[in-house]
C-alpha cells in the first residue's frame, strides 16, 4: 500500500534523474489525471492509499514523461486562457504567446460588435481551436469558423467544442487550405480573422520537445518575396488574400516569429489602412493586427 504522497515524491525523483524539467509539477499534474482531481481535492487525497487501478495509469504517465513525451500530452489536456483544452500530438500545444493573439481578436470582435449585433469570426489553421473557441466563449455576438487542412486537427477542435457548453452552438468547422476551406458565400463578410500559422523555418533550433507535435502546424516555406526573412510562405499568403474576405473595418491578427514582424508588417502596409505590431510577455514582437483592407 502507498499513498499518492510517495507516489508523487518517487515519480518527481524518477523524472528529475532523466533530466525532465519542472520535475515536481510533471509528477503533480499526472497524479491529477490519474486520479480525477484537482486542487484542494487533490491536497486532500494525497495522504490516501492509490488503488491498484489508479497506479497503473500513473506509471503509464509517468513513463511517458520519462521518455520525453511533453506533459500536455501526457495528461491530454491543457488550459489556454478560460478554457480546459483536450489536446494530443495531433495538434500543436497551446502556448501563452498565442494567448495574447486570442487576446488581441477578442478587442478586434469587441470594436466591431460597437457597430454591427454579429461578427463573423475566422480561425485559420486551428488546431485544437484554442483561439476561435476563446473568441466564440468570450464575445457573445461572434459567429466563428474554425478551419485546418488537417482531418486530424479538425477532429480535436469539433471534441473541444463540447467545452464550451451554449457558445459552442456558434461555432463551425470547416477542413481545407486556408481560405480554401470557406464557403464563398462568406467572402467580403468576415469582421475578423485570426490564425496562428507555421512560421518556424525547416532547419531551426528549436527545443526537443517540439520533435513530438505536428511537423505541418510548425515549419512554413521561404518566399520568393523576403529572401532574408525564412518561413514567410503562409504569413504572406494569408496577408495577400484576407482583404478579399474583410467587412471594410475587419481586421487581420497573426502571430509570427519576431523576426518577421518588421517584414510582415510592411507586406500587410500595402493592404491595410493601419497596422500594429504586439509584443509577447517577454517584450519581443509577436504578431501584427491590420485593419480596415485597402481595397484594389
Amino acid at each position: 500500500m502507498v499513498t499518492w504522497r510517495q507516489l508523487t515524491a518517487e515519480a518527481t525523483e524518477q523524472l528529475a534523474r532523466a533530466d525532465v524539467p519542472d520535475p515536481e509539477l510533471s509528477a503533480r499534474h499526472i497524479g491529477q489525471r490519474a486520479t480525477g482531481t484537482d486542487g484542494a481535492e487533490w491536497i486532500e487525497l494525497l495522504d490516501q492509499h492509490a488503488t491498484q487501478r489508479h497506479v497503473a495509469a500513473f506509471d503509464a504517465m509517468v513513463a511517458r514523461r520519462q521518455a520525453g513525451e511533453p506533459l500536455q500530452y501526457v495528461i491530454g489536456r491543457w488550459g489556454f486562457r478560460h478554457l480546459d483544452l483536450f489536446i494530443d500530438r495531433r495538434v500543436l500545444i497551446p502556448r501563452p504567446e498565442t494567448e495574447i493573439v486570442a487576446g488581441q481578436a477578442i478587442s478586434e470582435v469587441r470594436r466591431l460588435t460597437a457597430a454591427a449585433p454579429r461578427v463573423t469570426v475566422v480561425d485559420l489553421g486551428t488546431g485544437s481551436g484554442a483561439i476561435g473557441l476563446s473568441i466564440a466563449m468570450e464575445t457573445d455576438a461572434s459567429d466563428v469558423w474554425l478551419t485546418d487542412r488537417s482531418a486530424d486537427a479538425a477532429a480535436v477542435a469539433r471534441a473541444n467544442i463540447v467545452g464550451i457548453g451554449r457558445a459552442g452552438s456558434r461555432v463551425r468547422v470547416a477542413e481545407g487550405d486556408w481560405f480554401d476551406a470557406l464557403p464563398p458565400w462568406l467572402r467580403g463578410e468576415v469582421g475578423v480573422i485570426v490564425s496562428n500559422p507555421p512560421y518556424v523555418a525547416e532547419g531551426d533550433e528549436v527545443d526537443p520537445q517540439v520533435a513530438w507535435e505536428p511537423r505541418g502546424a510548425l515549419f512554413a516555406p521561404d518566399t520568393t518575396s523576403f529572401h532574408s526573412i525564412p518561413a514567410t510562405g503562409h504569413l504572406e499568403h494569408l496577408i495577400a488574400v484576407g482583404p478579399e474576405w474583410l467587412v471594410d473595418e475587419g481586421a487581420l491578427v497573426l502571430e509570427m516569429a519576431p523576426d518577421q514582424i518588421d517584414a510582415m508588417a510592411e507586406w500587410a502596409g500595402a493592404r491595410f489602412a493601419a497596422i500594429q505590431k504586439i509584443k509577447d510577455l517577454t517584450g519581443r514582437g509577436r504578431a501584427i493586427v491590420a485593419r480596415f483592407p485597402l481595397r484594389s
